[in-house]
């Protein structure tokens, strides 16, 4: 019930639209910031794989995959981190406020947050994750007062919009028929 009314009642969306714009006003000016500040991951990354997320009990990464691309990957690549981690937050956050893709950039959104925490950074990341996931449930009705309520109908349009498939024997259009078995 809950989930139906994020996704389809215009009091949600009017609520979601103050939501959307504090968020994404945090991502664009994270992602700024660290744009225009000379931002280098590489000491967090170093400090994710020297001090991995451990259990406590058994004394064994908890996130051993992520630890392993962190450091096979992440590391030998962090000019292309440098310049994704930064990108990606402006580009969410310009996303959220303007109301265009939506729930893709609640999506991108949340998998960043996922991954600073996998990586064993707690901090606002929790809040994110979980308004993150709010806006992105909500779907299309989060960008509804926004570029999305012009955009995804065409874009569905584009997408769902089917040409009259030929017949491959006589090269002429051929109307959908039934086929019953």
């Amino acid at each position: 019930m809950l989930g139906k009314w994020l996704r389809e009642n215009k009091y949600a969306a009017g609520i979601l639209l103050f939501v959307r714009l504090y968020f994404g006003y945090e991502w664009l000016t994270h992602g700024w910031q660290k744009l225009m500040g000379g931002f280098n991951a590489g000491g967090f990354l170093n400090n994710a794989v020297a001090k991995p997320v451990i259990d406590k009990a058994t004394n064994e990464l908890v996130y051993p995959t992520f630890t392993a691309f962190i450091q096979n990957f992440a590391l030998p690549n962090v000019k292309i981190i440098n310049i994704m981690i930064p990108l990606g937050e402006f580009l969410v956050g310009l996303g959220l406020i303007l109301g265009v893709l939506t729930t893709a950039a609640a999506f991108f959104g949340l998998m960043m947050n996922f991954m600073f925490m996998f990586a064993g950074t707690v901090s606002t990341n929790p809040w994110f994750i979980l308004i993150g996931g709010i806006l992105f449930m909500a779907g299309a009705n989060t960008g509804r007062f926004g570029i999305d309520h012009y955009l995804m109908p065409y874009l569905r349009k584009l997408f769902t919009h089917k040409k009259n498939p030929t017949d491959l024997t006589t090269g002429k259009g051929n109307k959908h028929k039934p086929i019953h078995a």
